[in-house]
C-alpha cells in the first residue's frame, strides 16, 4: 500500500547502547501474579523481579535448557566513546550554553541570533578572541554536528491503485504522505540516555508492601508484562492523539503518533525529559459530506490508519521476534475512545475491550473482544492489540463521565424536576457558589461558575474540585473513584476503595475495566492521554511551525545536555529552591512591606490586632520554656525589643506521595496573608499539626493566617504566624460530601471574639481550602469571594482541592516522618516531633 520516499531499503540504525540503566540487584524469587500474594515476613517492601533466561535461536520447545542470566552493565558512568572533548562539536562550555540558550530556551529567530553574535564580535574588537558563533548558520551547523540523539524524519506515501476507475472519488485516488521517524532509533536513543538512570526498570516485577499486599506503582509492576517478559524486556507504549497540524507538504494534515518505553518511570515520562517522542504523523483523509456515512469511506480510513501504524512500527518487528538479550514488545496503546474504536475495528458506542452490546453494556455475558476485528495489526504484531488498549483517565473519567455525563445530567435532572425556569435559577445560584470559592494556590477560579464556552481537560479537572453538597450524592463518590484511580501508587486496598465508590453511583461501562487494566498495566496515571496531549505544543506544534529539523536539533541538544550533566560538567536543569519567605509575585496594595512599623506595639496598631504583643510574648515563653505552663501574668513573659518584620507570604514544603509528576518528593506551596491581592485582601487557611500520632485530619486543626511576621531574640530568629483557629464540627466527615466540617473558634459573650494565637511557622503543615456551607438561601449576585471566609459560620475542608489533600489528609495516613517540624496545641507548649511538612521562616530584612 505504501512506497518509501527515501532512497534504498529501510535501514535499521542503532545508537550506542552502552549506558543501560543499572540492573536491579533485588533477589529473584518465584512470582505470584495473583492479587493476594503470600504475606511478607519482612517489614519492608519487597519486589519480585522477573527471572529471565534468553534461549538461543536453535533452542525451541518446552525441553530447552535454561541459559545463564546475561550480565548487563553495572551502574557506572560510561561516556560516548567517540567524544574526546566533552563539549564537541562546540568550541567550549560558553558556546554550548549559548546555543542551548538561544535555540532551546529563548527560541531566538535567525535575525536575533545574527544580531547577538554581531554585538558579541563588536565587544571583542581589537582582541584576538571571537564570539562563539559567527551567525545563525554557524550555530545551527554546530547543533547538527552533535553525533548522537538524532532520529531524522522520513516520509512514505500511499501507492497508486491502477485498478481504480476514473469515476472513483478523490479520497481514493489521493496519495497520502505519512511522515515518521525510525522507532528503533528513537528507542535506542532512550536506552542510551543517562538522563533516566535511577528511574528505569530492566525487568517486570511484583511489588509487595510491608503488609504483604500487592502494589502497583509503575508500568513494569503489571501482570501483562510479567507474563510476556523474556531477556531484557523493553515494553513499547504507543499513543496517538488527533490534532491537525499543517506542515510543509501543502494542505495535508496529520495527527501525531508517539512512542515511549515502559521501563522509564511514570514521573520521568510526565516531566518532559524526552521520554515521550513523536515518531509519526498519520494522514487524515478528507471527503465531502456525502461520504460521511459511506461504508467504503469508513473502511478506507480504518485501513489507512492501521496500515500507517503497522508500517511505522515495522522496524521493531525483528527485535520482537528474535530471541536476543534485548527484546521489544508492543505492550500498550494510549488513545481516546474514538481512536480505540478505530484501532479495535468496532462500531461507535461499542466497547473496544469486550463484547458487551451497546444496548446492554452491563450484560453479564461479555467476553474479552476477539482480535479478528484488528486483522492488520494482528498479522504484524501478534494477537493482543485489543488487550493492550489502556484505560484513559482524561477522556473516560474527567472529560467523559464528569463533564459529558454528570454535569450535563444535573442540568437535565433539574429541568425535569423543577421546570425550565426554576432550573435556570438553580444553575445560576450554583454558578455563584462556585465563583464564591476562596482562592487556593494552583486552583483555577471560575468567575462565571461552569458557564463558559469551551471545556478543556484542565477545566474539568479544576471544576471537579468544587463539590456542591446539594447537587448530587453521586458526585462525591465519582470524584473519589477518580482520585483513587489517578494515584501513582495503587494497592489492593485502593482497589477495594475504588470498588466501594463504584457501588455508590451508576458507573460508565469503561470504568468497570479499570480494575483489570490496573492489575495488567499498573497505575492508569502512567498511560493517560494527557501525557501525549501535553507533548503537542513542545514536541509538535511549535517545531513544525518552524522547521522539520527543529525537533531533531532539540533532541540533539537535550541528549548532549544530559550527557554533560552525567559527567558533572553542568548542573541539572532544575530551578533553585526559593526562600521560605518569598516576596515575589506580590500585590502589596496600600501596605508595602517597608511601610509596616518594626516595633511590635506599633505594628499591632497598623494591622488592627491589639492582642498581638501579648500573644507574641506568650509564644516566646513557650519557645524558651518548652513543657512549662504559661504564666497568667503577662509580666512574667519575656519582652520583645527587637525589630519585627512582616511578610505577605510563606513557602511550605511537604512530602507529596502522589505528586502529579510522579517524583514523590517535596512539594512547594505558597501560603498568603496580604491586605491586597489583586485589589482585595487575602488571608489563606492552613493546617496545623496538633497530634502527629493520630492519622490524617484526626491530628490536625485548621487556622486562618492573619499575619506572617518574624523577630530575633538573643540571636535566635523566630518566624511566626498570627492565626485564627477553627473547631472541628462532628466526630467524622459529613456523610453526604465525605468532607470534614469546621467552624470558626469564636468566644466571648456573643461568641464573636475570635480565638487567636501566635504559632511557629514550623507548625504549619500546608495550605487548605475551606468551602462554605451555603444553606438553602441563594447567594447575592454581587457577592465577592474575598468575603467568603468572613461571611459564613461553617465550612467544609475541601479534600478535593488537590490530590495531596485527598491522599495525605483524608485517607487516614499517619504523618510521614521526613522533615523535622513542630506540633502545637492551643494553650499548650510547642514540642518537637517529625511530620510530613514544614515551613521554615527566614527574615527578608
Amino acid at each position: 500500500m505504501f512506497e518509501d520516499l527515501q532512497a534504498g531499503q529501510h535501514q535499521r540504525t542503532h545508537s550506542p547502547r552502552q549506558s543501560y540503566p543499572p540492573q536491579d540487584s533485588a533477589a529473584t524469587i518465584q512470582p505470584d501474579t495473583s492479587l493476594t500474594p503470600p504475606a511478607s515476613n519482612d517489614s519492608n517492601d519487597q519486589e519480585m523481579r522477573h527471572n529471565f533466561t534468553p534461549p538461543s535461536p536453535q533452542d525451541e520447545g518446552p525441553e530447552r535448557q535454561p541459559t545463564p542470566e546475561p550480565e548487563l552493565p553495572q551502574h557506572h558512568k560510561t561516556f560516548h566513546p567517540h567524544l574526546t572533548d566533552p563539549w564537541a562539536p562546540f568550541a567550549d562550555q560558553v558556546a554550548f550554553c549559548m546555543a542551548n540558550l538561544l535555540f532551546k530556551q529563548m527560541e531566538a529567530s535567525k535575525a536575533d541570533i545574527d544580531e547577538i553574535m554581531e554585538c558579541w564580535s563588536l565587544s571583542l574588537m581589537g582582541t584576538d578572541r571571537t564570539g562563539p558563533f559567527s551567525d545563525h548558520d554557524h550555530l545551527f551547523n554546530s547543533i547538527d554536528a552533535i553525533p548522537f540523539g538524532s532520529a531524522p524524519w522520513k516520509c512514505f506515501q500511499t501507492a497508486d491503485d491502477p485498478t481504480l476507475p476514473p469515476t472513483a472519488p478523490s479520497w481514493m485516488k489521493e496519495r497520502y504522505q505519512i511522515w515518521y521517524r525510525d522507532p528503533d532509533v528513537v528507542i535506542a536513543n532512550m536506552l542510551s540516555k543517562p538522563d533516566f538512570a535511577g528511574e528505569f526498570d530492566t525487568r517486570p516485577y511484583v511489588h509487595l508492601g510491608a503488609d504483604g499486599k500487592r502494589r502497583w506503582s509503575e508500568f513494569m509492576s503489571g501482570n501483562y508484562l510479567w507474563n510476556h517478559a523474556g531477556a531484557m524486556y523493553v515494553p513499547i507504549i504507543v499513543g496517538s492523539d488527533k490534532t491537525t497540524i499543517s506542515v510543509m507538504t501543502g494542505n495535508v494534515k496529520y495527527h501525531p503518533l508517539y512512542a515511549m518505553i515502559g521501563n522509564i518511570h511514570g514521573g520521568a515520562q510526565r516531566a518532559h525529559r524526552n521520554g515521550v517522542i513523536p515518531i509519526g504523523f498519520l494522514a487524515i483523509p478528507k471527503a465531502d459530506r456525502q461520504y460521511d456515512g459511506d461504508v467504503a469511506y469508513r473502511n478506507f480510513k480504518r485501513q489507512l490508519y492501521h496500515e500507517s501504524i503497522a508500517s511505522i512500527l515495522r522496524p521493531l518487528k525483528p527485535a520482537m521476534e528474535v530471541s536476543v538479550v534485548l527484546i521489544y514488545d508492543l505492550a500498550a496503546y494510549i488513545a481516546d475512545y474514538p481512536e480505540q474504536v478505530l484501532l479495535a475495528g468496532v462500531v461507535s458506542e461499542w466497547c473496544p475491550k469486550c463484547t458487551a452490546l451497546s444496548s446492554d453494556l452491563d450484560g453479564l455475558n461479555a467476553r474479552p473482544r476477539s482480535q479478528e476485528y484488528t486483522e492488520k495489526l494482528s498479522n504484524e504484531f501478534g494477537d493482543e492489540s485489543v488487550e493492550m488498549m489502556a484505560s484513559d483517565l482524561l477522556h473516560q473519567l474527567i472529560k467523559g463521565t464528569f463533564k459529558d455525563h454528570l454535569v450535563d445530567w444535573v442540568g437535565e435532572y433539574l429541568e425535569l424536576t423543577e421546570g425550565s425556569t426554576r432550573a435556570k435559577e438553580i444553575m445560576d445560584d450554583i454558578d455563584c457558589r462556585i465563583a464564591a470559592s476562596p482562592q487556593f494556590p494552583g486552583l483555577r477560579r471560575f468567575p462565571q461558575g461552569q458557564r463558559y464556552k469551551q471545556w478543556t481537560g484542565d477545566d474539568s479537572k479544576a471544576l471537579m474540585k468544587y463539590v456542591e453538597d446539594d447537587v448530587s450524592n453521586a458526585l462525591p463518590r465519582f470524584i473519589d473513584f477518580c482520585y483513587l484511580a489517578r494515584k501513582s501508587d495503587i494497592t489492593e486496598d485502593t482497589l477495594v476503595d475504588m470498588q466501594a465508590a463504584l457501588t455508590r453511583f451508576t458507573p460508565t461501562h469503561a470504568m468497570k475495566h479499570y480494575f483489570d487494566n490496573i492489575v495488567a498495566f499498573g497505575p492508569p496515571n502512567s498511560l493517560c492521554s494527557s501525557i501525549t496531549e501535553s507533548r503537542h505544543i513542545i514536541a509538535l506544534k511549535k517545531p513544525w511551525r518552524r522547521s522539520n529539523r527543529y525537533n531533531v536539533r532539540l533532541d540533539k541538544l537535550h541528549t548532549l545536555y544530559a550527557d554533560l550533566v552525567f559527567r558533572n560538567l553542568l548542573p541539572p536543569s532544575h530551578a533553585p529552591r526559593p526562600e521560605p519567605f518569598d516576596g515575589g509575585d506580590e500585590d502589596e496594595g496600600p501596605f508595602p512591606l517597608a511601610m509596616y512599623s518594626r516595633d511590635l506595639y506599633e505594628l499591632a496598631v497598623d494591622v488592627d490586632q491589639p492582642t498581638l504583643p501579648e500573644l507574641t510574648r506568650r509564644f516566646l515563653y513557650e519557645q524558651l520554656h518548652a513543657g512549662d505552663v504559661i504564666p497568667d501574668n503577662i509580666d512574667d513573659c519575656p519582652h520583645i525589643d527587637s525589630n519585627v518584620y512582616v511578610h505577605h507570604s510563606a513557602i511550605a514544603y511537604f512530602y507529596a506521595p502522589s505528586d502529579i509528576s510522579g517524583i514523590r518528593g517535596m512539594k512547594r506551596e505558597r501560603i498568603r496573608s496580604t491586605p491586597s491581592w489583586y485589589r482585595y485582601p487575602r488571608r489563606d487557611c492552613a493546617l496545623v499539626v496538633e497530634d502527629a500520632d493520630k492519622p490524617g485530619f484526626h491530628g490536625m486543626s485548621v487556622v486562618r493566617i492573619l499575619l506572617f511576621f518574624s523577630f530575633t531574640q538573643s540571636g535566635v530568629e523566630y518566624p511566626c504566624a498570627l492565626v485564627h483557629w477553627f473547631n472541628r464540627y462532628g466526630a467524622r466527615p459529613d456523610p453526604k460530601t465525605g468532607m470534614w466540617m469546621v467552624k470558626p473558634d469564636n468566644r466571648g459573650r456573643d461568641s464573636r471574639e475570635p480565638y487567636l494565637s501566635v504559632v511557629h511557622l514550623d507548625s504549619l503543615f500546608r495550605g487548605v481550602q475551606l468551602l462554605p456551607v451555603f444553606g438553602p438561601d441563594p447567594l447575592p449576585k454581587d457577592f465577592h469571594y474575598s468575603d467568603t471566609l468572613d461571611a459564613f459560620d461553617a465550612f467544609y475542608v475541601n479534600k478535593y482541592v488537590d490530590y495531596h489533600a485527598y491522599e495525605m489528609i483524608f485517607k487516614n495516613l499517619t504523618c510521614l516522618k521526613f522533615d523535622q517540624g513542630k506540633t502545637v496545641e492551643r494553650g499548650k507548649s510547642i514540642h518537637s516531633t517529625y511530620f510530613a511538612g514544614t515551613v521554615n521562616g527566614q527574615s527578608d530584612a
